[in-house]
């Protein structure tokens, strides 16, 4: 009750004074404690080991397929010389979204993800999983490429070549960090992109009329970028944009800030797909105090309504090591007013 109080208010606050507000932001402050108990002790934690041997997960997207929960994740490579690439998808299942079993992983596909893939979006329709991910080791030429499997498990790429970079004066042609909704009868991609310097991180979406062609020519992309870091806590970067629907209403939840700047959890609210506003100039979710496992950042969201129950989870990154280390974690959200908060 005290926390649905403290969200309403701060709420009030922030909208009858977002400029000022965000001139005072200081360290710590956000819509949710950073102490908040299922952020302090999450029920999971989730990692596999990477070549130095600490735990490791980044960029979590999370289905329910088959009767059971798949969650695809980024890793890096034990051995990337062996390899020859060096980032990779990783696929867990689970029966209660808590804990998780490795069950494979998804490797390059084609030549453009040959150097690596990650940063996965998974989504569900006619019997199948649709995963929008981007290549990997390429800089301004990463794009978003787009695979289909009947079992969860083995993936073929739809197209041999990727199905998204942007274009224009204002980017560098980068993209990563895929999204991708179907909303108003249109299908929305939403990546991360940079400045022609590669020192901004910022959001650019494009829209098809019909997921049953998604091929590179069907892609309308926005001319400016949607969202863009200007806030102090999201220092040069927004990405990792994740967004659902809720009452004719799309939601965006994206990480703030680069990695461990530290990174935090926004939100920001829109009615077209096109054009966005932030819900509060303060994070979410913010990153940890000493000592808690999320010290570094908590970041990379993505949000998963589960068909079975109706239920809203918010699943995430974190880590206390400065990067040395990453865990996946989640909390359940409810809807208050409208808005989401942490349960």
């Amino acid at each position: 009750m005290k926390h649905s109080f403290l969200i309403v208010l701060t709420s009030l606050l922030l909208l009858l004074s977002t400029s000022s507000f965000a001139e005072d932001y200081k360290p710590g402050d956000a819509i949710t404690p950073a102490d908040y108990p299922s952020l302090k002790n999450p029920a999971m934690k989730f990692a596999l080991t990477n070549k130095h041997g600490k735990p490791f997960a980044k960029d979590p997207t999370v289905v329910r397929f088959k009767g059971k929960y798949w969650m695809y994740f980024s890793l890096f490579s034990l051995d990337p010389q062996k390899t020859g690439y060096d980032l990779y998808i990783g696929v867990a299942t689970s029966d209660d979204l808590t804990n998780w079993t490795s069950v494979g992983s998804v490797t390059p596909l084609c030549e453009g993800d040959q150097k690596g893939l990650g940063a996965p979006c998974a989504k569900v329709w006619d019997g199948k999983v649709h995963l929008f991910y981007q290549s990997y080791g390429n800089g301004p030429k990463d794009a978003i490429y787009y695979a289909t499997s009947e079992d969860g498990l083995h993936f073929k790429s739809v197209y041999p070549t990727a199905i998204f970079s942007p274009k224009g004066d204002w980017t560098n042609g980068r993209a990563i960090d895929a999204d991708f909704i179907e909303f108003n009868g249109k299908c929305f991609l939403y990546a991360a992109t940079r400045d022609p310097q590669g020192k901004i991180q910022k959001q650019v979406v494009a829209v098809a009329e019909n997921r049953d062609n998604l091929a590179p020519d069907q892609w309308k992309q926005c001319d400016h970028s949607i969202l863009e870091p200007t806030l102090p806590w999201e220092t040069r970067c927004i990405e990792a944009a994740s967004v659902c629907e809720r009452d004719g209403k799309l939601f965006m939840f994206y990480a703030g800030g680069y990695n461990n700047d530290p990174q935090h959890i926004g939100l920001a609210q829109s009615e077209d797909g096109i054009n966005w506003t932030r819900v509060w100039n303060v994070p979410f979710i913010t990153n940890g105090p000493k000592g808690q496992w999320n010290f570094s950042e908590s970041g990379h969201p993505g949000v998963f309504i589960d068909p079975e129950t109706g239920k809203t989870w918010l699943f995430f990154q974190g880590n206390e090591e400065h990067g040395k280390s990453w865990f996946l974690s989640r909390v359940e959200l409810e809807w208050v007013d409208g808005l989401p908060k942490v349960k």
